[in-house]
């Protein structure tokens, strides 16, 4: 397969921009919506992780990435992994556009200190992000990296980065065993599965009342990740399970099975790519039950990809809702699209690596050990790092699409 690198300073012009919304409480208009108008994936709540509600609360002083102004360094770059084509885009535009919101607000206050960004599309699947991963390693100006965006392609790639001594902080991939493997350079932006994943089954049972529930899941390492913490939370409600593949379009097998077990909520892990199909023919199919997902589901890609059969649905993220004023700064540069699914995310871990090069940090060694020591609010949450490269503290939020 051929190898998709952009290297120099890529203007974001140049990616086709996705109206998205995400985790705003912005609209999105289907042209599959069954005449219902625009339906939204608005936040409803935060939850800790015994799905109980808490104070919706984010970072309190978020770091500017303007900073003072007086910051100087030369021929320094960022890198930026994550699937900019192929079926789960919307995802790592996400964080792309998030980034880039970062860096213009940095570079239009540092005159003297100009850093680009150098992008590496893996699509989204660890095959790509191998071919790629040589390429980010090899380019020295390159002294931090946002991504690798998705759990399978950071299971594959990170442990090279690792001995590159590469800080790869992402913002998305959010399989608990990531953290697991002695990587010395990786630093994951929000909460894992492990939180996720039991938070939102207590949810369902807490709060939805549930009492019979059809777990779904597919092949990809964060869909099998996500499903076995939800189903050690949802216990004895699991009345029937199914499995899909990635690019799966067709789910009429999956239909039958859920309709005849006739569960009150269909809780689905794996991303919006087959959700939306699903979704929408479990709908067509007769399945009158709540469709529960998480963050690989909470795009506005999947509203408009299943329409009206959206309506309704609950999806978590450990992604915070963007800010009113960050939201305006992020149309600017995506083209008028409104900030997704981790943009927040995007931008905050974006800021932290700026804030180690307006400090001095000109080389990988010393990038991993400012991010390791890194204690300060963002526009999402507080960050700080455990040894692991998890954060101390995480909460997620729960979504509703009407």
């Amino acid at each position: 397969m051929a190898r998709h690198t952009v290297r120099g300073v890529v203007a974001l012009g140049a990616i086709v921009a996705l109206a998205v919304t995400g985790c705003g409480s912005k609209e999105t208009k289907s042209e599959k919506s069954g005449g219902t108008g625009a339906l939204s994936i608005k936040p409803l709540e935060q939850v800790d992780k015994q799905g109980k509600p808490v104070d919706k609360k984010a970072g309190g002083n978020a770091a500017d990435p303007a900073g003072d102004g007086k910051a100087k360094c030369s021929n320094i770059s960022l890198g930026f992994a994550g699937a900019l084509t192929g079926d789960n885009a919307a995802l790592g535009k996400n964080i792309r556009y998030g980034m880039e919101v970062a860096i213009k607000k940095h570079n239009d206050a540092n005159k003297d200190c100009q850093v680009s960004v150098k992008e590496f599309d893996t699509e989204g699947t660890p095959e790509k992000a191998t071919q790629v991963a040589p390429s980010i390693i090899g380019d020295a100006q390159v002294i931090g990296l946002l991504g690798p965006a998705f759990s399978g392609e950071s299971n594959a790639v990170d442990s090279q980065f690792n001995e590159a001594g590469l800080a790869a902080v992402t913002a998305s991939a959010t399989n608990p065993t990531l953290s697991q493997n002695g990587w010395k350079t990786f630093f994951r932006g929000l909460a894992n599965d492990a939180v996720q994943g039991p938070a939102l089954a207590a949810y369902v049972k807490n709060e939805m009342k549930a009492k019979n529930v059809c777990l779904i899941k597919d092949d990809s390492d964060y869909g099998k990740g996500f499903a076995a913490e939800l189903k050690t939370g949802l216990g004895d409600l699991v009345k029937c399970e199914a499995d899909t593949k990635t690019k799966d379009k067709e789910f009429s097998a999956i239909v039958t099975k859920v309709k005849e077990d006739k569960p009150d909520v269909v809780v689905y892990a794996g991303y919006y790519a087959e959700a939306a199909p699903l979704a929408q023919q479990l709908k067509e199919g007769g399945v009158d039950a709540t469709f529960v997902s998480g963050d690989g589901v909470n795009d506005p890609a999947f509203v408009d990809g299943a329409g009206s059969a959206s309506k309704g649905a609950i999806l978590s993220c450990p992604c915070g809702p963007a800010p009113d004023a960050f939201a305006a700064d992020y149309k600017k540069v995506s083209g008028g699209a409104a900030p997704g699914v981790y943009s927040t995310e995007g931008y905050d871990l974006t800021t932290i690596m700026l804030k180690a090069i307006d400090s001095g940090v000109t080389d990988r060694k010393a990038m991993v050990d400012y991010v390791r020591k890194y204690d300060g609010d963002g526009l999402a949450r507080h960050y700080k790092w455990d040894a692991n490269g998890e954060l101390e503290e995480n909460n997620i939020w729960i979504y509703e699409v009407k």
